[in-house]
């Protein structure tokens, strides 16, 4: 049985990733200005970035835990709430130590997503879950997209505080749409093992189940990988805008012609992966990881041909970054999906959460040290540095995930087949 309003709720979702990872990482294109305001170095901005990314981290076993216990699309409604709140607080803040203070405030809602993917996860089936994440997660390229055309196109203005209460009052108008228009769904609803049932159980978080988790081969080296896997992205983030300006001496238009392209591909990247990966997996269990493997591996070989290109070679430049951006999120959907795999409805969200939380604690830091290092050396050797270790040293986790994770596959379906087995029997007493 297939929920008559699932893609009003991809819809909504969709937008609502859409807003929030404008309103998330604009603050890498308006991180020249608000060094100027304010009158601080790399050092003291990357501290910026890392606070949000911190608190962010922190909360993740704490929504994860919620969204196994309570309503989830509830609880996505304040987190968009809390999203413009503290955006708006940010906004306001007169001094460094208090937008530093603030701007880490803007972190409380960013662990948020377990609880949206679980829930997506409980209206589509798992073959199909790689498109539709990668659907979804096309949306945070876009977002970043929109967020450099919001700075460009604002900034001058309205300045930086204004583009972030814009940004803030789209969090809140969100939280509303939620709150009417998402339907909670019973946990396992789309499993095949259960999507024949006329009724299923309420299932919701086990303290036993959560703990078994650690005992799962394929999960503990996700987590490993998802460790290094995430410095990456935080590096490029919050400094590649910074590094075209100031190393490769772009112009302000120059950035925007050489970023949009590339973050339309990379937007386009997420789905292609996602969908790759649904194609591998309905051919071998193996399969989701094995497309992360080959577009971590890929990435880091082309981020390290691309930073090479001289200078005034802006036209091989944008063809090099064209190719990494395509590869480098390939990863992303497939771990989300293969996360769900292998673990029981009611504590995926506490699983993805504990994904994330082990990702952003470490990943957390890569603002930081990377202007450390653009401080004594460039921003050129410090994303170089982070981003090709990391992902070498993640693809050696994938590799030996691919060899665990047909078993923890198994395991699960055979979890499924005896709780639907119990609902037919209870059903027909």
């Amino acid at each position: 049985m297939k929920p008559s309003n699932r893609w009003l709720v991809v819809a909504v979702f969709f937008f609502f990733m859409l807003l929030h990872q404008a309103d998330k990482l604009l603050i890498g294109p308006l991180t020249t200005p608000i060094m100027q305001t304010f009158g601080i170095d790399e050092a003291q901005m990357g501290a910026v970035f890392t606070g949000a990314l911190i608190v962010g981290s922190i909360l993740y076993p704490l929504w994860g835990y919620l969204y196994d216990r309570f309503a989830r699309a509830k609880l996505l409604a304040l987190a968009s709430f809390i999203w413009g709140a503290t955006t708006w607080i940010s906004a306001i803040a007169p001094t460094y130590p208090t937008f530093l203070a603030t701007r880490a405030s803007t972190g409380i809602d960013d662990s948020s997503y377990p609880g949206l993917y679980s829930l997506i996860a409980d209206y589509f089936g798992p073959h199909v879950r790689g498109r539709i994440y990668g659907l979804l997660q096309l949306a945070q390229p876009l977002g970043y997209m929109l967020g450099l055309i919001a700075a460009t196109a604002l900034v001058g203005a309205m300045g930086w505080r204004g583009v972030f209460y814009v940004t803030g009052l789209l969090g809140i108008v969100l939280a509303v749409v939620i709150l009417f228009a998402v339907r909670e769904i019973p946990r396992g609803r789309s499993e095949p093992e259960l999507a024949a049932l006329e009724q299923i159980g309420v299932y919701r978080f086990d303290k036993q189940i959560a703990l078994a988790l650690f005992r799962k081969r394929t999960l503990l080296l996700l987590f490993a990988q998802g460790f290094v896997g995430v410095f990456p992205w935080n590096t490029i983030t919050y400094w590649f805008f910074r590094y075209l300006e100031t190393e490769r001496h772009y112009s302000p238009d120059a950035v925007l012609m050489t970023m949009a392209p590339a973050i339309l591909v990379l937007a386009a990247g997420y789905f292609v992966g996602g969908a790759l990966g649904d194609f591998a997996f309905k051919r071998t269990p193996r399969g989701r990881v094995i497309v992360c493997l080959i577009g971590v591996l890929t990435g880091a070989i082309l981020l390290g041909i691309t930073m090479s290109v001289p200078i005034a070679n802006q036209g091989l430049f944008l063809v090099l970054l064209l190719f990494t951006a395509l590869f480098i999120p390939f990863a992303a959907a497939n771990v989300t999906s293969t996360v769900y795999d292998i673990t029981l409805p009611e504590v995926r969200s506490t699983a993805m959460a504990v994904q994330y939380f082990i990702e952003s604690s470490g990943a957390a830091l890569a603002p930081l040290i990377a202007g450390l290092i653009a401080v004594r050396a460039s921003l050129h050797d410090a994303i170089l540095l982070i981003c090709v270790s990391t992902w070498i040293l993640g693809s050696i986790f994938l590799a030996f995930t691919a060899r665990v994770v047909p078993h923890d596959i198994e395991t699960l379906r055979g979890q499924l087949r005896e709780r639907a087995a119990r609902e037919r029997a209870a059903q027909r007493v």
